[in-house]
């Protein structure tokens, strides 16, 4: 009998899976293997830990629909596999290609010494199939999304498997308990539920417009499932593909076609990971990898745990503590804050926004930091500062964000919430709201913190 191991890594699914698909057409016999890999759990946030372990028991469930079970193995992923074959029998390991540099290291081990293939789909596009007309390797977003918009169509999206899986007395780990997470039920068909929600029932047509207001809910919410692969991109880029193929009207064509362009943003952020590696590790823009940082542990733990004095930038830092995940406006104006009013080290960020972050993906995360803080591929210019109560204005008009996240400000009148420091004592005895005491005042003026960043950055360049 011909066994083709399945080796699951970020593709927690059983719908439109490329690996999966090239297994089965391999072998009648297909079994599912996941490798908890010490070096990558020891990494991982606990609610990204946990989402994991959840999203294993739902395909578990899934996979035993089909006459099988999923086998858990813990170990270094070259030993794991090399026992599991000659366990098995097997004839062939089938996995979906990664682009992190472990990863690529660890793969190309893998390959060097195992039979081993690796199959495109963790991005729509592979990384290395957008390329300039001379060869070159795109840095800047938009000439990126029209090559990306310039390739053929995407195929179909493969089918669920019908009883492919072999049921074999195999050992076994437990995977670790199930504890759910009530804002992120991470199973494969949540995710569905979530894709139809948000692309079936229209709220696609106001992403544009609502994708920035903190204070709603207009988003997909389906980055944690992006992350493990409980969703493809791809499936996501077909149906958004099929929903501008056939609306009619501009506005909400503006609006899919916004959303549609942040899966063009995954894939460019694993483009740059890929064939920029270097950028997991220091600034991209040479120019600017000489900034004078400053370093205080006491303002970066009053950034980390939402005690900042700006009540917008307190709130995203309270959403990440309290749930593991952030509105993405938040994500940029508190990354802005750190890295320009702060003059902290983009890295600080980054690295704690992968310690808590549900969905943290590094090249996702990266790209972010490096857009906010100017100095990445295709950042912001380093100029641009973002001024958090003007964003809070804009982005959370009536403040109910803030009052969500920072409840000493619930009290807090419409016409001071954004800056609470304004109050007028009456008003704060009267809100029982005492700055510097009930809520901390500005750790930092903004307007002379923009002026430092500006003038250190300015210094960095001139180098």
């Amino acid at each position: 009998m011909r066994i083709v191991i399945w080796w699951i890594r970020r593709d927690l699914r059983l719908k439109d899976n490329d690996a999966l698909s090239y297994a089965i057409d391999l072998s009648a016999k297909v079994i599912p293997l996941y490798i908890l890999d010490p070096k990558l759990l020891s990494k991982e946030a606990p609610t990204r830990k946990q989402f994991l372990f959840n999203a294993l028991h739902s395909l578990n469930r899934d996979i035993k629909k089909y006459g099988g079970s999923l086998i858990i193995r813990e170990g270094s992923p070259l030993e794991i596999l090399s026992q599991f074959l000659s366990e098995t029998g097997a004839f062939s390991i089938v996995a979906e290609a990664d682009y992190s540099p472990y990863a690529k290291i660890r793969d190309q081990k893998i390959a060097e010494l195992l039979p081993c293939d690796f199959i495109s789909g963790l991005t729509i596009h592979p990384p290395d199939a957008i390329k300039k007309n001379d060869g070159g390797k795109y840095t800047i977003f938009t000439p990126y999304l029209n090559k990306w918009k310039s390739l053929p169509n995407f195929y179909q999206v493969p089918q669920s498997p019908k009883g492919i899986f072999y049921s074999a007395e195999l050992h076994s780990l437990l995977i670790p308990d199930e504890i759910q997470i009530p804002l992120f039920p991470a199973s494969e068909i949540e995710a569905h539920k979530r894709i139809d929600a948000f692309l079936e029932t229209g709220a696609i047509f106001s992403y544009k417009v609502n994708r920035d207001r903190m204070d709603l809910n207009g988003t997909s919410g389906l980055s944690p499932y992006l992350r493990l692969g409980l969703v493809s991109s791809k499936f996501l880029a077909i149906k958004t593909s099929y929903i501008l193929a056939n609306v009619g009207d501009n506005q909400d064509q503006m609006n899919a076609e916004t959303w549609h362009n942040q899966l063009v943003w995954r894939d460019f952020y694993y483009s740059i990971m890929n064939n920029f590696p270097e950028v997991m590790t220091r600034t991209f823009r040479k120019n600017l990898r000489k900034i004078n940082w400053r370093k205080s542990n006491s303002d970066l733990e009053r950034w980390k745990q939402g005690t900042t004095g700006y009540p917008i930038v307190d709130a995203g830092m309270r959403q990440l503590l309290e749930t593991g995940w952030m509105h993405n406006r938040a994500r940029m104006i508190t990354a802005s804050f750190l890295t320009k009013d702060l003059l902290i080290n983009w890295q600080e960020g980054e690295s704690w926004f992968m310690q808590r972050l549900i969905d943290g993906d590094p090249a996702c995360n990266n790209g972010g930091w490096q857009w906010t803080a100017g100095t990445g591929t295709d950042a912001a210019p380093y100029f641009r500062v973002f001024n958090p109560v003007l964003q809070s204005r804009k982005f959370d008009p009536t403040g109910d964000y803030i009052r969500r996240w920072v409840p000493e400000l619930q009290a807090c009148p419409a016409a001071f919430i954004h800056s609470p420091w304004e109050m007028p004592e009456t008003i704060q005895s009267k809100t029982k709201i005492f700055i510097d005491k009930t809520y901390p005042k500005p750790i930092v003026d903004h307007s002379e913190a923009r002026g430092r960043a500006i003038n250190v950055y300015r210094s960095s360049k001139e180098f």
